[in-house]
């Protein structure tokens, strides 16, 4: 039976299924069912939070999307772009039995080197970390709370 991790995230209704002793995930942007990892358990609630309460368009955003850092094929979980097509913030999502340390922040960071990004988010579904990001500084600053998408 599947028994999810709760998470520090509103309740969100999924399509789940279940084949072969599996269970699966509808995912709505990329329009497929996806194994239902503890990971995919975060990063699709991450989605659906910052569409509904963040108001963040379903159509701004790139799921697991590809990037070549140091010569090496890597993945960025969700990626958010602005109307205009710059890129905006990328999260970083774990499991919720995965704890969010250094090295997180260092792989979002090693990722948005890439991207240049003016935010970050990091989640493992319990606890999340905002960041704003100066570039020209080369500093950022943590937040409390992520704002609605029409004032990032």
């Amino acid at each position: 039976m599947f028994n999810p991790t709760p998470l520090n995230l509103p309740y969100y209704p999924f399509k789940i299924s279940q084949k072969d002793g599996m269970y699966f995930i509808f995912d709505e942007i990329r329009k497929k069912h996806l194994v239902l990892t503890p990971e995919e358990w975060v990063r699709q609630h991450f989605i659906k939070f910052l569409i509904k309460e963040k108001q963040f368009s379903p159509n701004l955003m790139q799921i697991e999307g590809g990037l070549n850092l140091n010569q090496t094929k890597k993945r960025s979980d969700i990626l958010v772009y602005n109307q205009t097509g710059e890129k905006l913030m990328v999260v970083e999502c774990k499991a919720p039995s995965v704890s969010i340390t250094q090295a997180t922040f260092d792989q979002a960071a090693r990722y948005n080197s890439v991207y240049k990004a003016k935010w970050l988010a990091i989640t493992n579904g319990l606890n999340h970390y905002y960041a704003m990001i100066d570039h020209e500084a080369k500093g950022f600053s943590f937040i409390e709370e992520l704002p609605i998408y029409g004032l990032l």
